[in-house]
Protein backbone atom coordinates (compact mmCIF):
# COMPACT_ATOMS: atom_id res chain seq x y z
CA UNK A 1 0.00 0.00 0.00
CA UNK A 2 3.25 2.04 0.60
CA UNK A 3 5.25 1.54 -2.98
CA UNK A 4 3.29 4.64 -4.50
CA UNK A 5 4.50 6.92 -1.87
CA UNK A 6 8.26 5.45 -2.36
CA UNK A 7 7.81 5.63 -6.13
CA UNK A 8 6.91 9.10 -5.51
CA UNK A 9 9.60 10.27 -3.46
CA UNK A 10 12.11 8.36 -5.20
CA UNK A 11 11.31 10.04 -8.87
CA UNK A 12 11.03 13.23 -7.50
CA UNK A 13 14.13 15.46 -6.66
CA UNK A 14 13.71 17.00 -3.48
CA UNK A 15 13.71 20.61 -5.59
CA UNK A 16 10.89 19.61 -7.44
CA UNK A 17 8.90 18.48 -5.03
CA UNK A 18 9.37 21.84 -2.99
CA UNK A 19 8.52 23.14 -5.73
CA UNK A 20 5.30 21.00 -6.63
CA UNK A 21 4.42 22.31 -2.91
CA UNK A 22 5.31 25.37 -3.04
CA UNK A 23 3.47 26.26 -6.44
CA UNK A 24 -0.05 27.51 -5.66
CA UNK A 25 -1.25 26.26 -8.92
CA UNK A 26 -0.25 22.77 -8.29
CA UNK A 27 -3.05 20.40 -7.28
CA UNK A 28 -0.92 19.16 -3.97
CA UNK A 29 -0.87 22.75 -2.92
CA UNK A 30 -4.22 23.40 -3.52
CA UNK A 31 -5.52 20.24 -1.04
CA UNK A 32 -2.95 20.93 1.23
CA UNK A 33 -4.35 24.60 1.36
CA UNK A 34 -8.14 22.94 1.79
CA UNK A 35 -6.31 20.79 4.44
CA UNK A 36 -4.94 23.91 6.53
CA UNK A 37 -8.48 25.44 6.24
CA UNK A 38 -10.46 22.56 7.36
CA UNK A 39 -9.57 22.58 11.07
CA UNK A 40 -10.36 26.03 11.44
CA UNK A 41 -14.06 26.18 10.14
CA UNK A 42 -14.40 22.49 11.84
CA UNK A 43 -13.06 24.43 15.36
CA UNK A 44 -15.35 27.30 14.22
CA UNK A 45 -18.73 25.13 14.26
CA UNK A 46 -17.72 22.59 16.67
CA UNK A 47 -18.40 25.17 19.22
CA UNK A 48 -21.86 25.60 18.34
CA UNK A 49 -24.31 23.70 19.61
CA UNK A 50 -26.95 22.20 17.20
CA UNK A 51 -30.48 22.20 17.51
CA UNK A 52 -32.24 20.35 20.05
CA UNK A 53 -35.58 20.02 18.86
CA UNK A 54 -36.52 17.82 15.25
CA UNK A 55 -39.46 20.66 13.93
CA UNK A 56 -38.23 23.96 15.44
CA UNK A 57 -38.08 27.16 14.12
CA UNK A 58 -33.43 28.48 13.34
CA UNK A 59 -32.59 31.25 12.43
CA UNK A 60 -29.81 33.86 12.36
CA UNK A 61 -30.02 37.63 14.14
CA UNK A 62 -27.13 40.00 12.82
CA UNK A 63 -27.46 43.92 13.11
CA UNK A 64 -25.34 46.92 12.23
CA UNK A 65 -23.74 45.29 9.23
CA UNK A 66 -23.74 47.19 5.85
CA UNK A 67 -19.86 48.70 6.24
CA UNK A 68 -18.22 46.40 3.61
CA UNK A 69 -15.56 45.91 5.49
CA UNK A 70 -13.25 43.13 7.12
CA UNK A 71 -15.21 42.71 10.48
CA UNK A 72 -18.58 42.55 8.20
CA UNK A 73 -16.86 39.73 5.87
CA UNK A 74 -15.48 37.96 8.72
CA UNK A 75 -18.80 37.70 10.41
CA UNK A 76 -20.20 36.22 7.63
CA UNK A 77 -17.85 33.39 7.46
CA UNK A 78 -18.26 32.64 11.06
CA UNK A 79 -22.10 32.53 10.18
CA UNK A 80 -22.04 30.63 7.22
CA UNK A 81 -19.38 27.91 9.45
CA UNK A 82 -21.82 27.79 12.11
CA UNK A 83 -24.65 26.88 9.67
CA UNK A 84 -22.46 23.64 9.36
CA UNK A 85 -23.76 22.58 12.96
CA UNK A 86 -26.67 24.87 13.51
CA UNK A 87 -28.62 24.89 9.81
CA UNK A 88 -30.76 28.02 10.02
CA UNK A 89 -33.15 28.67 7.42
CA UNK A 90 -32.84 32.68 7.59
CA UNK A 91 -31.34 35.45 8.47
CA UNK A 92 -33.00 38.53 10.40
CA UNK A 93 -31.72 41.94 9.61
CA UNK A 94 -31.84 44.71 12.74
CA UNK A 95 -31.00 47.88 10.63
CA UNK A 96 -27.97 49.66 9.48
CA UNK A 97 -28.02 47.30 6.14
CA UNK A 98 -26.06 49.49 4.23
CA UNK A 99 -23.67 52.03 5.78
CA UNK A 100 -22.60 55.14 3.59
CA UNK A 101 -23.44 55.44 -0.22
CA UNK A 102 -25.93 53.11 -1.67
CA UNK A 103 -25.23 52.45 -5.29
CA UNK A 104 -25.64 49.15 -6.67
CA UNK A 105 -21.89 48.15 -6.41
CA UNK A 106 -22.27 49.14 -2.59
CA UNK A 107 -25.27 46.46 -2.09
CA UNK A 108 -22.86 44.05 -3.83
CA UNK A 109 -19.75 44.89 -1.15
CA UNK A 110 -21.53 45.71 1.73
CA UNK A 111 -24.38 42.75 1.84
CA UNK A 112 -23.74 40.46 -1.44
CA UNK A 113 -20.16 39.17 -1.31
CA UNK A 114 -19.68 38.74 2.70
CA UNK A 115 -22.93 36.47 2.97
CA UNK A 116 -22.28 34.74 -0.79
CA UNK A 117 -22.44 31.44 0.54
CA UNK A 118 -25.51 32.03 2.68
CA UNK A 119 -27.11 33.70 -0.47
CA UNK A 120 -25.55 31.07 -2.94
CA UNK A 121 -27.41 28.40 -0.50
CA UNK A 122 -30.97 29.90 -0.55
CA UNK A 123 -30.41 31.27 2.74
CA UNK A 124 -33.39 34.24 2.95
CA UNK A 125 -32.84 37.34 5.06
CA UNK A 126 -35.10 39.69 6.03
CA UNK A 127 -34.11 43.07 7.12
CA UNK A 128 -35.49 46.01 9.07
CA UNK A 129 -34.65 49.64 8.73
CA UNK A 130 -32.05 51.48 10.49
CA UNK A 131 -31.03 55.12 11.01
CA UNK A 132 -28.27 54.88 8.43
CA UNK A 133 -30.81 53.08 5.68
CA UNK A 134 -31.96 54.66 3.07
CA UNK A 135 -36.09 54.01 2.89
CA UNK A 136 -35.55 52.97 -0.93
CA UNK A 137 -34.03 49.74 0.73
CA UNK A 138 -37.35 47.94 0.86
CA UNK A 139 -37.26 47.63 -2.78
CA UNK A 140 -34.14 45.44 -2.59
CA UNK A 141 -35.32 42.05 -3.34
CA UNK A 142 -32.66 40.12 -1.59
CA UNK A 143 -33.91 42.17 1.50
CA UNK A 144 -37.73 40.49 1.44
CA UNK A 145 -39.01 43.85 2.15
CA UNK A 146 -41.79 43.47 -0.55
CA UNK A 147 -41.84 47.43 -0.96
CA UNK A 148 -43.27 48.10 2.84
CA UNK A 149 -41.12 49.98 5.35
CA UNK A 150 -42.99 47.44 8.01
CA UNK A 151 -44.32 44.07 7.23
CA UNK A 152 -44.55 40.68 8.76
CA UNK A 153 -44.03 36.64 7.96
CA UNK A 154 -44.20 33.67 9.26
CA UNK A 155 -42.17 30.84 9.95
CA UNK A 156 -43.57 27.34 11.26
CA UNK A 157 -44.89 27.99 14.34
CA UNK A 158 -43.53 31.87 14.99
CA UNK A 159 -44.84 34.97 13.37
CA UNK A 160 -42.38 37.76 13.06
CA UNK A 161 -42.70 41.83 13.02
CA UNK A 162 -40.81 43.86 11.28
CA UNK A 163 -41.42 47.44 12.45
CA UNK A 164 -39.62 50.64 11.31
CA UNK A 165 -38.59 52.64 14.76
CA UNK A 166 -37.16 55.65 12.94
CA UNK A 167 -40.58 56.46 12.06
CA UNK A 168 -43.40 55.17 14.54
CA UNK A 169 -46.62 56.99 13.54
CA UNK A 170 -50.30 56.43 14.04
CA UNK A 171 -50.61 54.39 10.94
CA UNK A 172 -47.83 51.75 11.85
CA UNK A 173 -49.06 51.35 15.43
CA UNK A 174 -52.70 50.37 14.32
CA UNK A 175 -51.08 48.18 11.50
CA UNK A 176 -49.18 46.52 14.35
CA UNK A 177 -52.42 46.02 16.65
CA UNK A 178 -54.03 44.86 13.82
CA UNK A 179 -51.69 42.06 12.87
CA UNK A 180 -50.82 41.14 16.62
CA UNK A 181 -54.64 40.85 17.41
CA UNK A 182 -54.88 38.50 14.13
CA UNK A 183 -51.42 36.36 15.61
CA UNK A 184 -52.59 32.77 16.89
CA UNK A 185 -48.94 31.75 16.15
CA UNK A 186 -47.15 29.95 19.04
CA UNK A 187 -44.28 32.67 19.32
CA UNK A 188 -44.86 35.86 18.41
CA UNK A 189 -41.42 37.98 17.54
CA UNK A 190 -40.85 41.66 16.81
CA UNK A 191 -37.60 43.66 15.81
CA UNK A 192 -36.32 46.85 14.36
CA UNK A 193 -33.06 49.06 14.90
CA UNK A 194 -33.62 50.66 18.22
CA UNK A 195 -33.36 49.61 21.16
CA UNK A 196 -36.38 50.17 23.96
CA UNK A 197 -34.24 48.74 26.70
CA UNK A 198 -29.93 49.01 26.47
CA UNK A 199 -27.25 49.51 28.84
CA UNK A 200 -25.44 51.30 26.27
CA UNK A 201 -23.60 54.58 27.18
CA UNK A 202 -23.59 56.15 23.76
CA UNK A 203 -27.99 55.77 22.95
CA UNK A 204 -29.31 54.30 25.82
CA UNK A 205 -33.07 53.10 25.91
CA UNK A 206 -35.47 54.74 23.49
CA UNK A 207 -37.70 55.50 26.29
CA UNK A 208 -40.36 57.30 23.97
CA UNK A 209 -40.57 54.58 21.60
CA UNK A 210 -40.76 51.98 24.54
CA UNK A 211 -43.83 54.12 25.43
CA UNK A 212 -45.53 53.38 21.93
CA UNK A 213 -45.26 49.72 21.05
CA UNK A 214 -44.69 48.12 25.01
CA UNK A 215 -48.24 48.10 25.36
CA UNK A 216 -48.79 46.04 22.45
CA UNK A 217 -46.52 44.05 22.85
CA UNK A 218 -47.49 42.77 26.77
CA UNK A 219 -51.41 43.10 25.91
CA UNK A 220 -50.98 40.68 22.76
CA UNK A 221 -48.24 38.56 24.16
CA UNK A 222 -45.25 39.06 22.22
CA UNK A 223 -42.51 36.79 23.40
CA UNK A 224 -38.57 37.73 22.40
CA UNK A 225 -37.55 41.00 20.70
CA UNK A 226 -34.51 42.02 18.80
CA UNK A 227 -32.82 45.34 18.12
CA UNK A 228 -29.70 46.82 17.01
CA UNK A 229 -28.15 50.46 16.60
CA UNK A 230 -25.84 49.73 19.88
CA UNK A 231 -22.71 48.43 18.78
CA UNK A 232 -22.31 45.50 21.00
CA UNK A 233 -24.76 42.05 22.18
CA UNK A 234 -26.66 42.49 25.32
CA UNK A 235 -29.27 40.59 26.49
CA UNK A 236 -31.45 42.65 29.11
CA UNK A 237 -33.22 41.01 31.91
CA UNK A 238 -36.56 39.98 31.37
CA UNK A 239 -39.46 43.47 31.06
CA UNK A 240 -42.91 42.84 31.68
CA UNK A 241 -42.57 38.82 31.01
CA UNK A 242 -40.63 39.63 27.22
CA UNK A 243 -37.14 38.59 26.50
CA UNK A 244 -34.99 41.87 24.94
CA UNK A 245 -31.80 41.44 22.94
CA UNK A 246 -29.74 43.84 21.51
CA UNK A 247 -27.48 42.82 18.01
CA UNK A 248 -25.53 45.82 16.79
CA UNK A 249 -22.49 44.63 16.90
CA UNK A 250 -22.11 42.53 13.46
CA UNK A 251 -19.75 44.84 11.53
CA UNK A 252 -19.55 47.80 13.88
CA UNK A 253 -18.51 47.81 17.71
CA UNK A 254 -18.21 50.30 20.01
CA UNK A 255 -15.51 48.93 22.87
CA UNK A 256 -16.41 49.75 26.89
CA UNK A 257 -19.73 50.96 25.51
CA UNK A 258 -22.00 48.72 28.11
CA UNK A 259 -22.67 50.15 31.88
CA UNK A 260 -23.94 47.15 33.47
CA UNK A 261 -26.58 47.47 36.09
CA UNK A 262 -30.07 46.41 36.49
CA UNK A 263 -31.20 46.41 32.83
CA UNK A 264 -28.12 44.13 31.67
CA UNK A 265 -28.41 39.99 32.15
CA UNK A 266 -25.59 39.44 29.89
CA UNK A 267 -23.39 42.09 27.67
CA UNK A 268 -19.92 41.91 25.10
CA UNK A 269 -18.71 44.93 23.54
CA UNK A 270 -14.94 43.48 22.94
CA UNK A 271 -15.53 41.77 19.47
CA UNK A 272 -18.02 41.46 16.97
CA UNK A 273 -20.87 39.31 16.99
CA UNK A 274 -24.02 37.48 15.69
CA UNK A 275 -27.04 35.18 17.50
CA UNK A 276 -28.44 31.88 16.40
CA UNK A 277 -31.57 31.07 17.86
CA UNK A 278 -34.32 28.05 18.20
CA UNK A 279 -37.56 28.16 18.73
CA UNK A 280 -38.91 24.57 20.25
CA UNK A 281 -42.28 23.74 21.55
CA UNK A 282 -41.91 25.17 24.73
CA UNK A 283 -38.64 27.25 25.01
CA UNK A 284 -36.11 29.45 22.90
CA UNK A 285 -32.80 28.30 22.96
CA UNK A 286 -29.88 30.76 22.29
CA UNK A 287 -26.30 31.51 21.27
CA UNK A 288 -24.56 34.40 20.99
CA UNK A 289 -21.04 33.96 19.54
CA UNK A 290 -18.45 36.16 18.57
CA UNK A 291 -15.89 36.40 15.19
CA UNK A 292 -13.72 34.35 16.45
CA UNK A 293 -16.40 31.41 16.98
CA UNK A 294 -15.82 31.37 20.46
CA UNK A 295 -19.83 31.31 22.29
CA UNK A 296 -20.04 34.38 24.53
CA UNK A 297 -23.76 33.85 25.87
CA UNK A 298 -26.31 30.88 25.95
CA UNK A 299 -29.55 29.87 27.79
CA UNK A 300 -32.70 28.50 27.24
CA UNK A 301 -35.83 30.76 27.91
CA UNK A 302 -39.30 29.60 28.75
CA UNK A 303 -42.16 30.34 26.30
CA UNK A 304 -44.51 32.53 28.27
CA UNK A 305 -48.32 31.70 28.63
CA UNK A 306 -50.81 33.65 26.60
CA UNK A 307 -52.51 36.73 27.61
CA UNK A 308 -55.58 35.58 26.87
CA UNK A 309 -55.53 32.33 27.95
CA UNK A 310 -54.23 32.98 31.32
CA UNK A 311 -57.71 34.78 31.77
CA UNK A 312 -59.99 31.92 30.43
CA UNK A 313 -57.91 29.96 32.47
CA UNK A 314 -59.10 31.36 36.06
CA UNK A 315 -61.99 30.12 37.46
CA UNK A 316 -65.58 32.08 37.19
CA UNK A 317 -65.77 34.36 39.77
CA UNK A 318 -68.43 33.90 41.82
Amino acid sequence: MRAPHVLLFSTLSIGALAYVAGNPASPFAAARASAMQQPAAAQASAQVTPPREKDSVRFAIIGDTGTGTSSQYQVGERLTAARQMFPFEFVIMLGDNIYGSERPQDFVTKFEKPYKALLDAKVPFYAALGNHDDPTQRYYKPFNMNGERYYTFSKGSARFFVLDSNYMDQAQLKWLEDELLKANDRWKIAYFHHPLYSSGEKHGSEVDLRTQVEPLFIKYGVDVVFAGHEHFYERIKPQNGIYYFIEGGSAKLRKGDIRKGALTAAGFDTDFTFILAELGKDAMQFQALSRNGKPIDSGSLPLAEEPKKAAESKPPSR
